[in-house]
């Protein structure tokens, strides 16, 4: 190499291309955008409820969910909105499932991220943290029973360990060898809780031996690492070789949801993250210096990002709020049926007529 030369870009890694590359860049400029709008909106008051955020978290739920193949599944937390991006959730369905628009992929009756699509490979879930991984235990399940080349992969705080639910689901997944991945976010805290008084275990990776399943850690502020282990893991599942439990160590640099203030955590602690590990910070760095990426590659992908998110934006906001008679509609096994002591009495005679024409007579009272 002369004096003048340039270094020459390394190769990308782990099986990936360079367009792979700057998709996983893609998706977690995606993430902390949309987030970032979302905040905004919250401040507004047009989010509905709580708003969780995974800032510091996004190459957790990117690269692991980048690991996976078209018919797996995934069940997301409060902090995986980038996994459900990746396996295909569109940024308006996020925006107006946020702000409860008619709309919405419940039509206003559920919060935040609690939506699946099974075509697309997330599933919906539940509020009780721990709850998703004896749900994915019996998803994963039955991959196994109907002989599927499919993996389940279920995602966890540090806190969730602490559950019943964590330990029954892992405990059967592992004794059924059925082709499961759980990943354990260690973010440092559960709400308001230090990971040193959920465990007292080191790491919460030493729990695998217990389970009789393989387990790995990794850090998980390295979109390319988060990438590398759970692949490993994934394909491992596939090829029948059953439970993995993974460990990725992050740091959440919001509180529980936006309401918290994080007056639990020690001064210069969310700084220091900010300032020294931020996951796209140093995802942007490797592309630049390792991979030799153009500065103006990566601001097409942030000017594309913005051009999503605002135009995801303007059509959530002209969405309609639910039809508030909507709400009876899924509450029975027949949609159709519609019982009229349920409804003011200024519409009970259009019900009764429609009952009438479907002969099924009227309700008394």
């Amino acid at each position: 190499m002369t004096a003048t030369s340039e270094p020459r870009a390394a190769a990308p890694p782990h099986g990936l291309t360079r367009d792979q590359l700057l998709e996983l860049y893609y998706w977690m400029r995606l993430t902390r955008t949309l987030e970032e709008r979302l905040m905004a909106l919250y401040r507004q008051t047009k989010v509905v409820g709580g708003l969780f955020r995974s800032l510091g978290q996004e190459a957790c739920a990117v690269g692991s969910a980048f690991a996976l193949q078209q018919g797996d599944i995934l069940s997301p937390l409060i902090r995986n909105l980038g996994s459900m991006l990746v396996k295909g959730a569109l940024p308006i369905e996020i925006l107006r499932q946020y702000m409860a628009k008619g709309d919405s992929m419940t039509r206003g009756r559920e919060l935040n991220i609690h939506i699946g699509d099974l075509e697309r490979g997330f599933i919906g879930q539940i509020s009780h943290l721990g709850d998703m991984v004896p749900v994915m235990a019996g998803v994963a399940l039955s991959f196994k029973l109907r002989k599927e080349p499919r993996v389940g992969l279920a995602y966890v705080g540090d806190g969730a360990t602490s559950t019943g639910a964590f330990h029954e689901g892992i405990n059967l997944a592992a004794v059924q060898r059925v082709p499961l991945v759980v990943i354990v976010e260690n973010n440092g805290y559960a709400y308001s809780t230090p990971t040193e008084q959920q465990t007292a275990a080191k790491w919460f990776v030493d729990k695998a031996p217990g389970y009789g399943v393989v387990g790995a850690q990794g850090d998980g502020n390295d979109v390319l690492e988060v990438y590398r282990i759970t692949k490993e893991a994934v394909d491992r599942a596939r090829a029948g070789g059953g439970v993995s439990l993974l460990e990725f160590l992050t740091y959440r640099r919001k509180g529980h949801a936006e309401h918290d203030n994080q007056s639990y955590v020690p001064p210069g602690e969310i700084e220091k993250w900010a300032r020294e590990n931020d996951p796209v910070d140093r995802f942007m760095k490797v592309l630049t210096e390792t991979f030799g990426f153009a500065a103006a590659e990566l601001d097409a992908v942030d000017e594309r990002v913005r051009t999503e998110v605002d135009e995801a934006t303007e059509l959530a906001e002209r969405s309609a709020p639910p039809e508030a008679l909507d709400a009876l509609n899924g509450v029975y096994g027949d949609p159709a049926v519609m019982p009229a002591l349920w409804y003011r009495e200024g519409v009970r005679s259009a019900v009764e007529k429609h009952e009438r024409a479907q002969g099924w007579g009227t309700f008394n009272g």
